[in-house]
């Protein structure tokens, strides 16, 4: 039986899948305990063996709080490899024949894994670039600024069938197609998740990241398994979004924060989880931008100036009444009957008995982002 045969035979028994649950241990040794092609999607953000040479210090004299942790440290790069490869094999023995993988990595990995992936005989679909909007300069001014990270997003073949929500990622984009240079801040603020005043973890993603994935890729339900875990933004993430998870972590620490963090977590209401369907310039920031990284809330209410019309957020971005469902711009011009409209200034957030713009949000974002 060949490789992709096997991998599209489904499991002969029934296994019940711990759902929604943390499973503390080895990756590999845990996903082997899980049967064949059972899950929709695997989200890893694998150790990226950076191999730091020594402490890094700021001008001021400051250390840089790097990745330095045991996990991320391999003998060499055959070593490296061969770990790639032992996960990889997993991933795509439990991925069902129209599950997809997403990985992320920097420069010092993501081509390594890129490699062993596609002789596993994953198919690339895309590579995207996150463009990170305040990345960490390069205080040695030896190089160019680190500004970037690149996913890898992989069917079971060249001819498997996946799941993509194209209108919804262009209902997201403020109707344009969803391009794959993606621009978010890195983890920080309230985001960033601290123990006794450091970091939890050194490369925790943002929420944000893991939105547009399971939305453009997944749908209400479908089963999520994340191999490194760490403190737990894709489980955060699947539980607003009404989708299932399976974490897999080998550090306690993490764990425990993990837990913490999704216990906390509020589903979306099951209305808000209906995103749109198939039926010049970008502006510098989409509407789904802003309910992706929560400065527009799911299921928050907006209304004309004139309160004729009330519609309600979603979480893909577009906005839904009575009398119909679409972007910002599209709803509020089939609701006056016009060609075009400028959701921006049409829509309106209360705020204390006293409607705002929309674009308000956006110029806060904008101050919170640009740097």
């Amino acid at each position: 039986m060949g490789v992709l045969e096997k991998v599209r035979k489904a499991p002969a028994v029934a296994v019940e899948l711990p759902l929604d649950q943390i499973i503390m241990g080895d990756c590999i040794a845990n996903m082997r305990a899980l049967p064949d092609a059972c899950v929709d999607m695997v989200f890893a953000d694998p150790p990226y063996n950076l191999q730091l040479g020594g402490d890094l210090f700021r001008p001021e004299g400051g250390r840089v709080d790097a990745v330095d942790n045991d996990w991320d440290k391999f003998d060499s790069l055959k070593t490296y490899d061969e770990f790639s490869r032992a996960w990889l094999a997993e991933a795509r023995r439990i991925l069902k024949p129209n599950g997809t993988l997403w990985v992320i990595g920097s420069y010092h990995n993501i081509f390594r894994v890129g490699s062993v992936l596609q002789d596993e005989g994953f198919w690339i679909l895309n590579d995207i670039i996150w463009r990170k909007v305040n990345p960490m300069p390069n205080f040695k001014g030896t190089r160019f600024t680190n500004a970037h990270e690149t996913l890898i997003w992989a069917s079971q073949g060249e001819n498997a069938k996946y799941t993509f929500n194209y209108r919804a990622m262009k209902t997201l984009n403020d109707e344009l197609q969803m391009r794959s240079d993606w621009s978010f801040p890195i983890c920080g603020g309230q985001e960033r998740i601290k123990k006794n005043g450091t970091k939890a973890h050194p490369t925790q993603k943002p929420e944000a990241l893991l939105y547009r994935i399971l939305l453009a890729c997944t749908k209400p339900g479908d089963i999520i398994v994340d191999p490194f875990f760490g403190t737990g933004t894709t489980g955060a993430v699947a539980k607003r979004l009404g989708r299932h998870f399976i974490g897999l972590e080998r550090e306690k620490s993490y764990v425990d924060v993990a837990q913490e963090r999704i216990d906390s977590a509020l589903p979306l209401d099951e209305s808000m989880l209906k995103t749109m369907q198939a039926d010049t310039a970008a502006p510098r920031v989409a509407f789904g931008t802003l309910v992706e990284t929560g400065y527009m809330k799911v299921g928050t209410k907006v209304w004309d100036l004139k309160r004729r019309w009330c519609a309600t957020v979603r979480t893909d971005g577009s906005l839904i009444c009575d009398a119909g469902s679409g972007s910002i711009h599209k709803l509020g011009a089939t609701l006056q009957g016009a060609p075009s409209c400028n959701g921006w200034t049409f829509w309106h957030y209360e705020v204390d008995g006293v409607l705002k713009p929309i674009d308000d949000v956006r110029q806060t974002y904008l101050l919170a982002t640009q740097p």
